[in-house]
């Protein structure tokens, strides 16, 4: 699964009360600039963002995956380099740290203390995997899903800028209208941040075949016309689905991506039944 390194990035959370809205200007808010989410909101995304990615597990928050130099922690797999380590992905549990206290979160001393992570392998760090600091760790990431929720969204708004530059002069309204609209409900922000932590922001040449790219940005641009609310989830479903569909059929044959379409759709399917 691709991580959550979209655009990784900086600080947010004071939930505001009532349904997702829009915002235009920027603010010191949980979300971002745009995107508001009700405590409510940020917990249900929260939770289905954790099962997505640690399969809705305690000990889910806590991994170190083999073939890796870094654990991975919280709801969504926040990369933590050990101490004196650094490697080619952005790091995201210290800018999530330092996004929780300045929202007044206890961070246990131990953490918020750290120059880095405290295990220097794999193997010591399953070692731990039983200790009262590795218990203590889960709890506290148990109890603060709406947290990582806004700072997971707050990413996905610094996404946007980079997916503009990307884009063309007469693409670039269209983009960020279907952005806003698809975000105007809490299914929708879900949708935003699984499809770019799915498949990446769209711009990359690198990450495309026959020059058509699969990423948010090609979704987003794929999209119909549409309004905001729940009718801007379903077309951004279906426009996902072609995406992917266009994806498969340009792929090399010799990488049989076909046998991955069905679940690509299933998993857009979630993208339009609500959380």
């Amino acid at each position: 699964m691709r991580r959550l390194v979209f655009a990784c990035s900086t600080a947010l959370l004071t939930f505001l009360v009532g349904c997702a809205s829009i915002d235009p200007s920027p603010s010191p808010s949980p979300q971002g600039a745009g995107i508001r989410l009700s405590s409510s909101d940020a917990e249900a995304i929260g939770r289905k963002i954790w099962s997505n990615e640690c399969g809705g597990t305690i000990q889910g928050l806590t991994s170190w995956n083999e073939g890796e130099d870094f654990p991975s922690l919280g709801i969504g797999h926040f990369i933590w380099y050990p101490v004196g380590r650094r490697g080619p992905f952005e790091e995201s549990f210290p800018p999530l740290i330092t996004y929780m206290g300045q929202r007044g979160v206890r961070v246990p001393a131990w953490i918020a203390d750290s120059r880095g992570a405290p295990w220097q392998s794999r193997s010591e760090f399953l070692a731990e995997r039983d200790s009262l600091r590795m218990n203590e760790l889960r709890q506290f990431l148990s109890d603060n899903v709406p947290v990582q929720t806004g700072f997971i969204v707050q990413r996905l708004e610094l996404a946007l800028p980079k997916m503009e530059d990307a884009s063309t002069p007469a693409d670039r309204e269209r983009l960020h209208q279907n952005f806003y609209q698809v975000a105007s409900t809490r299914t929708g922000v879900y949708a935003l941040i699984d499809y770019v932590n799915f498949k990446g922001e769209g711009i990359k040449a690198e990450e495309s075949y026959r020059g058509q790219g699969w990423g948010l940005r090609n979704v987003l641009l794929e999209m119909g016309p549409t309004g905001s609310g729940p009718s801007a989830s379903v077309e951004f479903s279906e426009a996902a689905k072609r995406v992917l569909t266009r994806r498969v059929s340009n792929s090399p044959p010799e990488r049989s991506e076909n046998r991955w379409l069905p679940g690509w759709k299933n998993r857009c399917d979630t993208y339009r039944t609500g959380i």
